[in-house]
């Protein structure tokens, strides 16, 4: 592990992330005349609550970088999958990856694997820090702010184990998974750790999600500090996300109980954050993001982007976007949601065809792409609760799982029936829910996750600028190899097969 940034580095980049994000004028205007605080000492990065929140924004900022969150890990999970062609070869945008071709010194592999664990050591760091000046904070804040140090954690140990484990559904978790650093390290003293099993590593972020839902406020002061700030919503719609993948569904149920009313029109308890659907898909990706259907999202601004090549309008957009990847005809847009002339579906009016080609429109700023990431909406929640329903078998858990289906499908077209076929059984109920969840999701990162989860193949897929082979469950590929960078150092650790 490389040698972590000192406090006063993190406080300064955290305060003028806030100020770009949340404070307006009065922040401009500071940013311009700045108070000096690169002299704070690590002896004082803990004096109060307002420096410890710029801590706060910093580990945010850490998880959004754009070789993590803020870009690389949602397009990377697109790119494995097979809802899109690659347009312009290029092994810095993912040539590799679509082409399903990285090893273990592959730049995506090392750049996401150092990503992720930077983030998870400065969590580490922050939370000792925490702990050693817990007497200068209200009981309160200690656990807010603990909360939000743990849900990061988690979201980062999830999406290490997804991408470079077995998944914990082909054999009960009992593969290697990742090595669980909870300690802050500052040296290369504890280099040396071996892999624990996929299910030690679900069982952490589980506790920490435990945790989070304990120590996290309901809600905050702002809407956007609702939905770019963690609440006991969110780490309740991440738990019902890492049950899913599990394979616990009742795990799924129990969570989603917590933030789903009983009937509809489904939303969340109004004594936290009134999470709910939009009224219209559209408004989600207009640019305003903090709208009630946003359970968590990364802010961008013109000025705090993911960074070149990172952004995710400049992969799957070309007016504006570079154009790196379009539509695969033979994917999700061939269903009549997109591809009939007759659909009144709001979603279709997220594609559209330019040089001769189709292309998402779901990230839409120009240049410097500054598009909001989307980590977790209430649709996914309301879609995680029907399928994990159906799949239960359970004759009245079969009717509300219909009913959420509806919820989500009626939001873009009111008049939609779903065809009785289509939801008559349970198999045709879970197949229906899985492909809604594909329709719904398009370009936001789950594919790959959803297709691993459920131990199915990597489709393969064929373009003009190449092909990719399918990659079934058993294949080596099916999963990244440890990064190089770590193997290197950590003699203790063992490379998945290649």
């Amino acid at each position: 592990m490389k040698t972590i940034k000192n406090y006063s580095t993190v406080i300064l980049r955290a305060l003028l992330l806030s100020c770009l994000l949340l404070c307006g004028t009065a922040c401009r205007k500071n940013l311009l005349e700045p108070t000096n605080i690169t002299n704070i000492s690590d002896a004082n990065a803990f004096d109060n609550a307002t420096r410890i929140v710029a801590q706060i924004n910093g580990l945010y900022a850490s998880l959004k970088s754009g070789s993590f969150y803020g870009g690389r890990l949602i397009i990377y999970n697109e790119l494995r999958g097979d809802e899109f062609i690659m347009n312009k070869p290029n092994i810095v945008t993912g040539q590799q990856t679509w082409l399903q071709a990285v090893n273990s010194s592959t730049s995506e592999v090392v750049s996401l694997w150092s990503a992720g664990y930077a983030t998870i050591n400065s969590v580490n760091t922050f939370l000792d820090g925490l702990a050693l000046n817990q007497s200068k904070i209200t009981t309160a804040q200690y656990a807010n702010f603990t909360g939000e140090a743990k849900f990061i954690r988690a979201l980062c140990y999830f999406a290490l184990v997804q991408t470079y484990a077995r998944p914990y559904t082909l054999n009960g978790g009992t593969s290697l998974g990742l090595p669980l650093r909870l300690i802050a390290e500052s040296s290369n003293a504890n280099n040396q750790l071996a892999r624990s099993s996929v299910a030690d590593v679900y069982k952490q972020i589980l506790a920490d999600l435990d945790a989070s839902e304990i120590g996290l406020p309901a809600n905050y002061t702002t809407t956007i500090l609702n939905t770019t700030r963690a609440t006991k919503n969110t780490a309740i719609a991440l738990k019902a996300r890492v049950d899913l993948t599990k394979g616990d569904y009742a795990g799924v149920i129990t969570e989603c109980n917590k933030i789903v009313s009983a009937a509809a029109p489904f939303q969340a308890p109004a004594s936290g954050v009134n999470n709910k659907l939009e009224a219209n898909i559209a408004t989600v990706f207009l640019g305003s993001y903090a709208g009630l259907e946003s359970v968590f999202s990364l802010p961008f601004t013109a000025t705090e982007t993911p960074g070149t090549q990172n952004q995710l309008a400049y992969y799957f957009n070309i007016a504006p976007g570079n154009g790196e990847f379009y539509l695969n005809a033979s994917g999700t847009i061939a269903d009549p949601v997109y591809s009939s002339a007759t659909s009144t579906d709001a979603r279709k009016d997220l594609v559209f065809t330019n040089t001769g080609q189709k292309w998402l429109s779901k990230y839409k700023v120009a240049s410097t792409y500054s598009d909001w990431v989307p980590v977790i909406r209430y649709a996914e929640v309301l879609l995680n609760f029907a399928e994990a329903l159906a799949r239960s078998g359970d004759v009245a858990n079969m009717t509300k799982a219909v009913a959420l289906l509806t919820a989500v499908r009626n939001r873009s077209d009111a008049t939609y029936v779903f065809p009785a076929v289509s939801i008559a059984t349970q198999s045709a109920l879970i197949a229906t829910i899985l492909q809604e969840k594909k329709i719904e999701f398009l370009g936001e990162g789950f594919r790959v996750p959803d297709l691993q989860r459920l131990g199915l193949t990597l489709p393969a897929k064929s373009g003009t600028a190449g092909n990719a082979p399918a990659i079934l469950a058993t294949d080596n590929r099916y999963i990244w190899p440890i990064s190089s960078a770590e193997t290197s150092i950590n003699l203790l650790i063992v490379q998945n097969p290649q």
